[in-house]
């Protein structure tokens, strides 16, 4: 039993290094790839209808779940916020930690989409402590997927937060209470040469990176995505 709780925490251990030695570019490909499965995937993704009406959204690629009794989470990111002119900021970096109590074995990764109904709620993690607790401070349900969501579901955004997750292929509502979001500063400072430029883009909504390819590709999925269509086809 020793051992195994061992090698757990040192299993942790090593995800935390390996994340904080990915540089801001593999998080924006991979938050490409995430927006790409969920285009892919068709009648079950995130219904346009309800993106179109979101103000912020959070990508976090690849979190982390593993235990033993004691189970963790833990995962890097992106977020971004709608600008008054309606498009998508620059992505900021951000990270998600949590944990939970019971009976659990094993260790997994999936992607995760959160969808915000304001702005406002995002922008927390640029004032205070910097940090928020998700369906603590904010309230989060498991988003509707597909056509058939809008004759049944919060496609009111009743909740604060909706949230979706993809493992093994499949995208699917997912309740992440008790997790803490806060500002990824290395990656921040790494992408915008401070944190405080970063929490700029993200309170102001406006341009930060330049001419980088990824972001490009990142707010293009993402119009195609809200709008159900190829970018640039009518």
């Amino acid at each position: 039993m020793k051992n195994t709780f061992g090698f757990f925490f040192f299993l942790l251990f090593a995800t935390s290094v390996s994340f904080s030695q990915k540089d801001y570019n593999d998080k924006l490909d991979e938050s490409v790839e995430v927006l790409t499965d969920l285009k892919n995937i068709g009648e079950n993704s995130v219904p346009p209808s309800l993106l179109g009406k979101a103000e912020a959204i959070v990508i976090i690629p690849k979190l982390k779940k593993g235990g033993f009794v004691v189970g963790g989470k833990y995962g890097k990111g992106i977020a971004m916020v709608r600008t008054e002119s309606g498009n998508w900021s620059d992505p900021v970096f951000v990270q998600i930690t949590g944990g939970s109590i019971g009976f659990q074995i094993g260790y997994s990764s999936l992607d995760l989409f959160l969808v915000f109904k304001n702005a406002s709620t995002l922008r927390r993690l640029t004032k205070g402590k910097g940090t928020f607790t998700l369906g603590g401070d904010a309230t989060v349900a498991a988003g509707p997927v597909g056509r058939q969501a809008s004759a049944n579901t919060d496609l009111d955004f009743e909740a604060e937060i909706l949230s979706y997750s993809k493992s093994r292929g499949i995208f699917a509502g997912i309740s992440i209470e008790g997790s803490d979001l806060r500002m990824a500063e290395n990656l921040n400072e790494e992408c915008y040469g401070s944190n405080r430029a970063a929490r700029i883009v993200l309170e102001n909504g406006k341009s930060g990176i330049k001419k980088k390819k990824s972001v490009e590709r990142l707010k293009r999925k993402l119009w195609e995505l809200e709008n159900g269509r190829e970018y640039g086809s009518r």
